[in-house]
């Protein structure tokens, strides 16, 4: 489960280019937290990248 609940971020494939120029497949993968958090007075875990939890869009539970 490599995706945010909150925005949505995932799982991004591109080219890796070496210095001779040959490509070959890579993946990006979002720093995703599995926490905790206060979703409509109730709490449930969910999946979170790091920026949505830093920026302050999801409330952690106590």
């Amino acid at each position: 489960m490599a995706k945010c609940d909150v925005c949505g971020k995932g799982v991004v494939a591109g080219n890796q280019a070496s210095h001779s120029n040959i490509k070959t497949k890579r993946v990006w993968r979002p720093n995703i937290k599995k926490v905790k958090a206060n979703i409509d007075g109730t709490n449930k875990r969910i999946h979170v990248c790091t920026r949505c939890l830093r920026s302050g869009k999801v409330k952690r539970a106590v």
